[in-house]
């Protein structure tokens, strides 16, 4: 087969996807939300980590045994059936056009050090990042090829502020560790507020499950794409974010629009720190990048079998699609609007609960789908470690349901209204002709 016939997405820009996705604006931003954490984030991040990398081991395994587009949508309607299955898709896809409007705002705030008026003009700052929102989709709409390279060169991009900031934590972080524990003691429910924050910097892990028909070889490229991808993108993450938490007061933290650019001003003055903050909003873009590729390739995938609309099935003659795309980009500018008159910082600390909150249910679902698959003998060969595969999905599943817990309130409330609002689109499908769904052979599996 030439090239030109090929899936466009082979393990490196499998694994860019992973890393990109999981890398963006919820490290660059994170420490000004935890910043009321104290040590109490550094305790979520462990926490968090091991969460992330249990739940990353049970979609390699799911995504083995079952390649197919949709990710956790595929894999629990194979465990529970339809409703479940929808239910799930539903409220992932509502957590990816949530957390990019998080991400497009997140961008935006790092521009504020170069671009001082949009921290003090929200309406203009919202029109900046409907600018970026709009013109990443146009790049996904041209085609998943050109958004796959635009995610590798800019997944290298981000990484080079991260390790430049953490190399100074190596050899500059607060002596003062002592003051921080006494001003925000460790406690549990600080910390496990912290680890649902944190856990927004690890979402996405599931990344090369969604478009699983665009992956070369899904069942072996997308296993180690997935695990590659999230280990390195959480060692990352925890050790850049930790080292700004200890080099940056927490008064100033706490108020700060680009924590690592204020990390780095004291060591390399005011020319370097505009500089991270450029490298921090570019790379928060090319996370924007590819978490809008998702937002298409999800309805796409379900439209294709039969449970959304057949109009986001749609492609162009380049293979895109674009109705889905448009939909779920207006969708975001409808969310960015609603709260342009709120600050950035609590605006995004807002949208990541409750995108993360969404996001949980999904990995929650997944965690229960892969002991229910295992007992009915469905894995495949992931049976040879049955035992180990069913204690992370039980763990992965408790570990789910304590981050919830951590959004609190007011996202649980609204992830759960945005749930329900699917039902109705559910049951609309369902009481179509069968002949009216157009189910691929991935989604009767």
């Amino acid at each position: 087969m030439s090239d030109e016939h090929l899936p466009p997405l082979g393990f490196w820009m499998a694994a860019a996807l992973v890393v990109g996705n999981m890398v963006g604006s919820g490290v660059f931003l994170l420490p000004a939300a935890l910043a009321p954490y104290g040590l109490n984030s550094i305790t979520g991040w462990l926490l968090s980590i091991s969460g992330a990398m249990l739940l990353a081991g049970v979609l390699a395994a799911l995504s083995r045994a079952f390649p197919d587009a949709g990710g956790p949508f595929a894999y629990t309607r194979a465990a529970f059936g339809d409703l479940a299955g929808f239910l799930v898709a539903w409220g992932y896809w509502v957590s990816v056009w949530v957390g990019n409007a998080a991400i497009a705002t997140g961008g935006v705030s790092y521009l504020t050090p170069l671009v001082p008026w949009l921290g003090a003009a929200p309406y203009s700052a919202a029109a900046v990042t409907l600018a970026a929102l709009w013109t990443l989709t146009a790049v996904n709409c041209y085609g998943v090829r050109e958004a796959g390279w635009v995610q590798s060169v800019t997944t290298v991009l981000k990484l080079a502020p991260l390790v430049a900031v953490a190399g100074i934590g190596v050899f500059y972080v607060r002596r003062d560790v002592a003051a921080q524990v006494a001003a925000v003691p460790l406690g549990f429910e600080a910390t496990t507020a912290a680890a649902t924050l944190t856990m927004w910097a690890l979402l996405g892990f599931e990344s090369a499950t969604v478009p699983a028909d665009r992956v070369r070889d899904p069942a072996r490229t997308i296993p180690r794409a997935t695990l590659v991808g999230a280990a390195v993108a959480a060692i990352v993450c925890a050790v850049a974010c930790s080292v700004v938490v200890l080099l940056v007061p927490p008064a100033q933290l706490a108020g700060s629009t680009a924590p690592y650019a204020d990390a780095a001003r004291p060591f390399w003055g005011d020319r370097a720190a505009v500089l991270v903050a450029l490298a921090a909003a570019v790379s928060t873009f090319g996370c924007l990048n590819g978490w809008i590729l998702l937002q298409g390739e999800l309805p796409r995938a379900l439209a294709r079998a039969g449970v959304f609309p057949q109009v986001f099935a749609r492609e162009s003659a380049r293979a895109t699609p674009v109705v889905a795309l448009v939909f779920t980009s207006l969708l975001v500018t409808a969310l960015v609007l609603m709260n342009a008159q709120r600050g950035l910082v609590s605006v995004f600390t807002f949208m990541i609960l409750l995108s993360t909150s969404a996001s949980l249910v999904a990995y929650l679902a997944c965690g229960l789908a892969v002991v229910v698959l295992l007992r009915r003998g469905r894995m495949g060969p992931a049976r040879r470690g049955a035992a180990w595969l069913a204690v992370a999905g039980v763990l992965g599943s408790a570990y789910c349901l304590w981050a919830m817990a951590g959004a609190g309130r007011e996202a649980l409330q609204w992830g759960a209204v945005l749930l329900l609002l699917g039902l109705p689109v559910y049951w609309s499908r369902r009481s179509r002709p069968p002949s009216a769904a157009r189910p691929t052979p991935s989604a009767v599996r």
